[in-house]
């Protein structure tokens, strides 16, 4: 990425948003546009952009209070809030931003802290059903990381939606950076269900398209996936979809695996248009 080529940076699968804060902070971007189509991710990223105090107050109490309690009613309170937390879920307007979100954003914040392994996951009907994490003393509020957040999303939209949405601000001055749902590299490692639609083949193949739609219009584009070829080499699903653009292998460390034995080093695509030069995942 050349400075003063690109005024617009896309994340069409924002997550957790470690790549959106480590580039927003990094360049000078006149806007970002930021989606997701996890309404309760959308949800959070919009409070901690537009009422970052009052969640902060929220959380401190939490935290106070939860840290007080005995292991067997830390435990109680994880359910309870969770319990809630899927309840409320019906009631939520999600396209119409108000002061019940900020309560809601400091649940989800909450329950990420405390749950099994700091995961997302949702069942079928789209309730949050990670475990009690059974943490001594788990770090709730951190209070100057959500104010940095908040300063970094002022030049940000936030959109609820699928990833084909982003094309409309994407063009010749745009870098985009794709996380999807990582392809599963076999039976038992999938974990696709980050949102109750799950995230198939079909979608690898629809963001492919994308990829080669964005291509022609000028854009800078990077993709990071899983690597087949880590279980079967004769794999070349991702050969195959993007063999007009370059694929680089790298080793990434990624820490969640119910297996403790099987965390570490393993290969990672990065897919670009542009020839680039990353040797490792370090920054994602």
């Amino acid at each position: 990425m050349k400075e003063g080529l690109i005024e617009t940076y896309v994340e069409p699968f924002v997550g957790g948003g470690a790549v959106y804060f480590y580039v927003n902070n990094s360049y000078a971007f006149d806007e970002c546009h930021i989606y997701d189509i996890n309404e309760e991710l959308v949800l959070a990223y919009s409070v901690v952009k537009n009422d970052v105090e009052e969640l902060i107050e929220i959380l401190r109490d939490v935290e106070t209070t939860y840290l007080s309690l005995e292991p067997e009613k830390k435990e109680k309170f994880f359910y309870e809030t969770r319990n809630r937390y899927n309840e409320l879920k019906r009631s939520i307007q999600w396209y119409k931003y108000d002061k019940t979100w900020i309560q809601r954003a400091a649940d989800l914040i909450f329950l990420n802290r405390t749950c099994f392994n700091g995961l997302y996951r949702v069942n079928s009907k789209g309730e949050f059903n990670v475990p009690f994490g059974r943490y001594k003393n788990p770090k709730i509020l951190h209070e100057e990381v959500l104010r940095s957040d908040s300063a970094l999303l002022e030049n940000t939209s936030i959109h609820p939606g699928d990833f084909s949405e982003c094309a409309q601000h994407v063009d010749e001055y745009t870098f985009v950076y794709f996380d999807p749902p990582y392809r599963p590299l076999n039976k038992t490692s999938g974990f696709t269900s980050y949102s109750r639609e799950g995230f198939d083949d079909d979608d690898q193949r629809r963001l492919a398209d994308l990829f080669q739609r964005l291509d022609s219009k000028g854009a800078r584009l990077m993709l990071s996936n899983s690597d087949p070829k880590n279980e079967d080499p004769a794999d070349h699903f991702f050969e195959d979809l993007y063999s007009d653009y370059f694929i680089d292998r790298v080793p990434a460390r990624r820490a969640i695996n119910c297996d403790g034995g099987r965390r570490g080093e393993i290969n990672e695509l990065v897919i670009t248009n542009y020839r680039t030069g990353i040797t490792n995942l370090s920054m994602f």
